[in-house]
């Protein structure tokens, strides 16, 4: 413990890393460009520079800090200085604000109007470079990048990639892949971290907006939502309501009155995932050759172990996700001119993640031939689509999802967060449903914010070795230790995004702790209320075994390869 004096008053301090967390700590929001807790501090913007008793100036993002410290955050010539940093960042930046799709969300766009920057005094005399639009889920922009740096960072730390880095120098530096390749001729998954770190627009999200508005805007087209689990806890502080409520009944609202004629949850098909998903690790469990079982619901997990780990895909479920198992569902539901009645069927998938939008056009997502899922929006883009309709969306009335798919069960609702997917496995195991069978299993291990995650369970007397992994860094680590023998796994989640769906690539960015932390909290909640919690209990499911599946589980359900 110690004590340092920040702007005249006392601020105690304990365990913080750096300078910037105190100065924080005591409620003065310092601004920063290059900052984050989860990667390496790069200290390149210097925007969190601060001032000492003696005059010295230094970046607090990269000074430890020592008892009897005294700082000034805000002396006229900090201000002055940061004020220029953002100037000088502002004359080699694209400054089409106003048609940027960062605009309302960009860092440094809300850094001008703090430092109350009205005009550039310095010319842009860098050179205007194409955008790669190359990605099937998002773009990059050299034009608007600030060398940051962030965007590398996230892509080699966190997710252990590396595929975007610096090169040359001086005004001709960027950050982009090595030898000027487009992110498509990358090992590139798609999982958008670096469009979440990225503070301006240089990373944005490939959108599809206008074609679901065609689509609404055609009579001759049914319009079929489905609603993943992690953006109904994403949407509402957009709109001024509490952070990581649940507002799923306001979004089956929003996209009826947008034009939407079905929407339903993608919890319904996540019950689906864990019914076959079982059943087939189950049927693996006495051949310890096809063990581990990866589970495949993460598009960005499965090209990279597809990419990095071919010997291993035979170990990927072969199960579909549970968005291409609900589209595969919808478009056999209404194949048929009866059904149709003449109408074309276009499925939606609202979801968290921007690898979704490349696994929709994947081949072993299609049904004979057929693109299950037509469109795939993210939260951003569908929170701008609320925007563009003007529908007030605060003070909707909640609506239920329409049938005969409107229901899914507590644990497809946690197949959001980091581990709902084992936990979910662990329930469709367990004889009981009470909620003290559901404590049980929700204790066993499956549930926390640890990179990697390791426990054993026992089934029918067998004991299960199970690891939960996020972030594909600790994916690397995880698959370096099974294929070197040092572990043995039965089961093995992972998703590409730390902490899960909840902060997927698509999420609305710049999530501090506390957002991270209520999205987790608001779907277990969501758990917590609903009546049925397993997925084997759920009886629109049952129902669908006996009747539009029976017989075509396998070709609606499961890819036949990787």
């Amino acid at each position: 413990m110690g004590y340092m004096t920040i702007d005249g008053r006392k601020v105690e301090f304990t365990d913080e890393k750096n300078v910037l967390s105190v100065i924080r700590k005591a409620g003065i929001n310092l601004p920063t460009l290059c900052y984050h807790s989860e990667v390496s501090t790069f200290g390149a913007c210097r925007l969190c520079t601060v001032e000492d008793d003696r005059g010295r100036t230094f970046a607090s993002c990269s000074e430890v800090p020592r008892d009897g410290m005294v700082i000034y955050t805000n002396s006229g010539r900090i201000k002055k200085y940061r004020k220029l940093i953002v100037e000088l960042l502002l004359s080699a930046h694209c400054r089409d604000c106003t048609t940027c799709v960062k605009s309302g969300e960009c860092v440094l766009q809300d850094l001008a109007h703090r430092m109350n920057i009205t005009d550039v005094r310095f010319q842009n005399t860098r050179e205007i470079r194409p955008l790669d639009t190359s990605s099937p889920s998002i773009v990059r922009d050299p034009n608007k990048c600030i060398l940051c740096g962030d965007c590398v960072r996230a892509c080699s730390e966190i997710q252990g990639l590396g595929v975007l880095g610096f090169a040359f120098r001086g005004t001709d530096a960027m950050a982009m892949p090595a030898f000027n390749k487009t992110l498509a001729e990358t090992d590139c998954v798609s999982c958008g971290q670096c469009r979440i770190y990225c503070p301006t627009g240089a990373i944005s999200i490939k959108t599809h907006m206008d074609e679901v508005w065609e689509a609404i805007a055609d009579p001759d087209t049914r319009v079929v939502a489905q609603v993943a689990p992690a953006v109904r806890v994403a949407v509402g502080d957009a709109f001024g309501l509490d952070k990581g409520n649940s507002v799923m009944g306001k979004l089956v609202a929003v996209l009826h009155r947008m034009g939407f004629d079905e929407v339903y949850d993608t919890a319904f098909s996540a019950d689906l995932t864990i019914m076959e998903e079982s059943k087939e690790f189950l049927e693996r469990l006495g051949d310890s050759s096809k063990l581990p079982l990866f589970t495949s619901c993460c598009p960005a997990w499965v090209k990279f172990l597809c990419d990095q780990y071919p010997e291993y895909k035979n170990n990927l479920s072969t199960c579909r996700s549970p968005q291409e198992m609900f589209s595969a569902v919808i478009k056999e539901y209404y194949r048929g001119y009866e059904k149709n009645q003449g109408k074309k069927t276009v499925v939606v998938s609202i979801m968290p993640c921007t690898a979704k939008k490349m696994e929709a056009i994947r081949p072993n997502s299609f049904t004979h031939g057929e693109q299950n899922t037509d469109i795939v929006i993210t939260t951003t883009e569908l929170i701008r689509m609320i925007k563009n309709s003007g529908i007030e969306f605060p003070t909707l009335i909640p609506e239920a999802c329409d049938m005969p798919f409107g229901f899914g069960s507590g644990a497809g609702v946690i197949f959001g967060v980091t581990g709902g997917v084992t936990e979910a496995m662990l329930r469709r195991f367990a004889d009981k449903h009470d909620k003290a069978t559901m404590d049980t299993v929700a204790e066993t291990g499956a549930r926390g914010e640890e990179g990697i995650k390791e426990f054993s369970v026992t089934y029918k007397g067998i004991p299960l070795n199970v690891c939960v992994a996020s972030g594909l860094a600790n994916a690397q680590t995880v698959m370096e230790r099974i294929k070197s023998g040092e572990a043995h796994y039965h089961i093995v989640e992972i998703m590409a995004c730390r902490r899960g769906c909840i902060m997927g690539g698509g999420q609305p960015p710049r999530a501090g702790d506390r957002t991270k932390a209520a999205r987790k909290d608001g779907l277990y909640k969501a758990d917590n209320v609903t009546s049925i919690r397993k997925a084997d209990e759920n009886p629109l499911i049952m129902s669908l075994y006996d009747t539009l599946l029976k017989g075509k589980e396998h070709e609606l359900l499961h890819n036949d390869s990787y």
